[in-house]
């Protein structure tokens, strides 16, 4: 495969050179178009020596071969990383005042991943906002920064993503596999270490919900739950991590998207539905994993309902929101769609019937293919660390259980989720 790999001024630059020679070991050819300012941190030699390739960013250097015109015709894919805000603005403002953004600019069929690496209040800021949003609707596949120390004494969202996740996440998003090889680290000792070659979803979209839903009463307060986001966020790094193109369809959440997916913010359960809806058109698996409230204030106050002694006190009528999952099975069976559809419940039981009772039930009225089911009380599941599961099948399967940290539970739920794919999808 033919790749780009456009490297912004910023000090993760550095990191990009594993990322490089992730993609070299793994057999693919890359050009890379370092920005003038990334040659401040990463001099062409060492771009030169790693990829093999002669390493320019003028639009003058080779103007007989058409540079900035032939890199983006002939790229299958080009990769960004790190893509710096500066970067980022030019590139959503199509400007093209040097090789690198010449060459998104001809990017017209190739994917085009960027991998942000800046300052939390950086990337948080409005305009940066407003530039990725502009980029993703373009196609463009932005990746969420990763938490944690940054340049100096701060720490925050931001980091770049490690490289392995931006591996992951570029060969996902070409439909390529990953070359089981081991890969040495530049200018280290260290023991080689080996790239993901284990990918069973390499090449596939996986869109996942996570966190909890939360359904407005007055412009302070809210309808919510207890879901921490956890279980969604570790199912959505197992799905990269098997090589998938992750979409994570964020309600609120108190842990932080994990580095190298797509993030899609929601905050009520219909914007859960119109986002989910949306980005099942091209998923092949979709997880909705976040706990979505059954109901919703029939009116939402402008202001806040204040608590006055003169007045009665206020009465709340809640209306049914939609069955989001049940939706999207009606929909995938409607255009007869080749998708793997995964629910979750959060069940309790009671006089009538224990947790495996209510998630049959459960299972038959949403016609999911998997069932993951969690038995929920004070102090079980929302916001702990560990879980434990029972994972039903539509098709009749034993049921399936698995326990352990939440990152345990989520490989055991991929790997279910491959074993059902190729169960229906022959071997290449």
């Amino acid at each position: 495969m033919r790749i780009i790999l456009g490297v912004g001024g910023g000090i993760a630059a550095y990191k990009v050179a594993s990322l490089l020679r992730l993609f070299t070991e793994a057999g693919h050819d890359v050009t890379v178009i370092p920005t003038e300012a990334a040659t401040r941190f990463v001099g062409v030699a060492t771009w030169e020596a790693l990829s093999g390739h002669p390493v320019s960013n003028s639009v003058f250097d080779d103007v007989h071969t058409v540079n900035h015109v032939r890199l983006g015709h002939e790229a299958d894919l080009i990769v960004v990383a790190p893509a710096t805000a500066d970067l980022r603005a030019r590139a959503a403002a199509g400007q093209a005042n040097d090789l690198l953004t010449n060459t998104l600019l001809m990017a017209g069929s190739c994917p085009v991943l960027m991998a942000p690496a800046m300052h939390t209040e950086m990337w948080q800021h409005a305009a940066t906002q407003a530039n990725v949003e502009t980029l993703r609707s373009r196609g463009v596949t932005v990746l969420e920064p990763a938490s944690g120390r940054l340049t100096g004494s701060d720490t925050g969202p931001g980091r770049l993503p490690d490289p392995e996740a931006i591996f992951a996440a570029a060969l996902a998003l070409a439909g390529a596999p990953a070359a089981p090889t081991t890969v040495p680290q530049p200018g280290t000792n260290e023991e080689p270490v080996a790239p993901p070659s284990a990918r069973p979803l390499a090449g596939l979209t996986v869109t996942i919900s996570a966190g909890g839903t939360r359904e407005p009463l007055d412009p302070v307060r809210f309808l919510g739950n207890r879901s921490s986001g956890k279980q969604g966020v570790a199912l959505a790094a197992a799905a990269r991590d098997a090589g998938a193109r992750v979409r994570l369809l964020a309600a609120h959440m108190d842990v932080p998207p994990p580095a190298g997916v797509e993030t899609t913010k929601v905050e009520t359960a219909l914007e859960l539905r119109a986002a989910a809806l949306h980005a099942a058109a091209d998923s092949d698996v979709i997880i909705m994993a976040a706990a979505v409230a059954d109901f919703r204030p029939a009116d939402v106050a402008g202001t806040k309902i204040k608590k006055r002694d003169d007045v009665a006190d206020p009465v709340i009528t809640l209306v049914r929101n939609p069955d989001i999952l049940r939706e999207l099975v009606e929909v995938r069976d409607a255009a007869s769609r080749d998708q793997l559809i995964v629910g979750f419940a959060a069940e309790t039981g009671d006089a009538d019937g224990d947790v495996l009772d209510y998630a049959m039930a459960k299972l038959r009225r949403k016609a999911c293919d998997l069932l993951v089911v969690n038995h929920v009380g004070q102090d079980r599941v929302f916001g702990e660390d560990t879980n434990s599961v029972v994972i039903l099948s539509r098709a009749g399967s034993e049921p399936q259980e698995a326990s352990g940290s939440k990152s345990d539970v989520a490989a055991a739920v991929i790997d279910r989720i491959s074993a059902e794919l190729s169960r229906v999808v022959p071997p290449a």
